[in-house]
């Protein structure tokens, strides 16, 4: 390859022209070689666009034609003014860091310049994150727009930031709080559509506490009704198995701020005494989401109503007379947060309480899981499957009822003594019933605490 060295090259008549090889021919330009105008190109296909001015400017300037220029406003306004226009020239202006909309950018023209066709005008830029083309045609339009576009029209994902809860888990690109009790979740960036903007929760309440057996010689105490149950369907976060279809609601939009959780504690057993039934649980609370504490078993007391409404409904006593359950998803939600308790038997034959997922088996007899607590839900928002929120078994002339699965406390025979198993904590379980321990009192055991757990994508 032969090479020619010169410093200059100039057509043999003045103001002529030279041309560069022939129709098809290649020009290489090396890397790193800068080829630097300063007169006028044409036919380059430029016109129209600009280089840009990597150094951010931060004060008032003057453009130069064929620049475009990063504007930082955050110290406050700023004024751009154009050079002289000459057909073809171009400058661009772009919002480097969001703040035209609060601090905007005045374009000035040059001298008896115009923009849009009027004269001597100034114009502003006051939306956030614009980036906007103006191209001089002539002395009639001046500057015109020719593209103008916002940095939302490439949206970049953001994702859910927040801290808070006892134990902190991931599982993959989702992240698991888990509340064991009181606390703050607080969301330092709520995220956009792009990557996650909602979470998903399962919020259950503390249960109810079984009913106590007041040492008369005819009852015994139902079984407490599990704590609200109240979950989302889980797409928000990934795909897993919140509960069963269709029972899961939307996930929950959220916002950069502070959400104080409520996880209700469990109901305590009735004082064994004349008309004591046990108490309920207490709610939980996450945003909007209210779960209803469990209602208490009832317990002694022949001429006292069930008093166990609540997130699943306590089981009646079984007395002389038979005595009603407690009433779930009591105040209602859509989908419902839980069951009734059992209906309570003469003689002797507590109902159980409520659970999440089926209601509480009435203290009969004839049925092998007569005064059994009602079998709660599982979800795997934590990434393992667990069940939680069973209702607490009533207890029973000749058998232990069962607590319902997830938690809820069995209901002793008369024959053991003692008193009802307690609700397991952080579960939202009821309590067994108490046992007929004629002429000892005995008490129904606690309600379990509630559970509050939020899941969503950080990545």
């Amino acid at each position: 390859m032969s090479e020619i060295k010169v410093n200059k090259i100039s057509p043999r008549a003045a103001c002529g022209t030279v041309q560069l090889g022939d129709s098809g021919d290649t020009f290489t330009i090396p890397a790193g070689a800068t080829i630097n105008n300063q007169g006028t190109a044409t036919n380059f296909g430029a016109t129209g666009s600009a280089s840009w001015v990597t150094t951010v400017k931060t004060s008032t300037f003057t453009a130069v034609a064929g620049e475009g220029y990063f504007v930082n406003t955050t110290s406050g306004p700023i004024t751009v003014n154009l050079p002289a226009g000459t057909a073809g020239a171009v400058v661009a202006i772009k919002d480097y860091a969001g703040t035209f909309d609060t601090n905007k950018v005045t374009v000035s023209p040059n001298g008896s310049d115009k923009i849009g066709g009027i004269n001597t005008s100034d114009g502003t830029l006051t939306t956030e994150g614009i980036a906007v083309t103006f191209v001089f045609v002539d002395s009639t339009q001046g500057w015109l727009v020719t593209d103008s576009g916002l940095q939302s029209e490439l949206p970049t994902a953001q994702f859910v930031t927040a801290t808070g809860g006892n134990s902190v888990t991931t599982c993959g690109n989702f992240k698991i709080h888990t509340f064991t009790g009181p606390g703050t979740f607080c969301v330092s960036c709520a995220g956009n559509p792009a990557g996650s903007n909602t979470v998903d929760y399962l919020v259950i309440a503390g249960g109810g506490a079984g009913g106590g057996h007041g040492g008369d010689g005819a009852t015994v105490g139902g079984g407490g009704g599990a704590g609200g149950y109240r979950f989302s369907n889980g797409t928000a976060s990934g795909c897993y198995t919140a509960g069963p279809a269709p029972l899961g609601a939307s996930a929950l939009p959220i916002t950069a701020t502070s959400f104080p959780i409520t996880v209700g504690a469990g109901g305590t057993s009735g004082f064994p005494g004349n008309c004591a039934p046990a108490s309920k649980g207490s709610n939980s609370i996450f945003s909007t989401i209210t779960s209803t504490g469990g209602g208490g078993g009832n317990g002694s007391g022949m001429t006292c109503a069930a008093k166990g409404n609540g997130g699943s409904g306590g089981g009646g006593r079984g007395s002389p007379s038979p005595v009603v359950f407690g009433t779930g998803n009591t105040p209602p939600t859509t989908p419902p947060q839980g069951n009734n308790g059992g209906s309570g038997i003469a003689p002797k034959q507590g109902g159980g309480g409520g659970g999440a997922g089926v209601a509480g088996a009435p203290g009969d007899p004839s049925s092998p899981i007569r005064g059994g607590g009602g079998n709660g839900l599982t979800s795997c928002i934590t990434a393992s499957p667990v069940t939680r929120a069973g209702g607490g078994g009533g207890a029973n002339t000749s058998t232990a009822p069962n607590g319902g699965t997830g938690g809820g406390g069995a209901g002793p025979p008369s024959t053991s003594g003692g008193a009802g198993t307690a609700g397991t904590i952080n579960t939202g379980s009821g309590g067994g019933g108490g046992p007929h321990t004629y002429p000892t009192p005995a008490n129904g055991g606690a309600g379990g605490s509630g559970i509050v757990i939020i899941r969503y994508k950080f990545q």
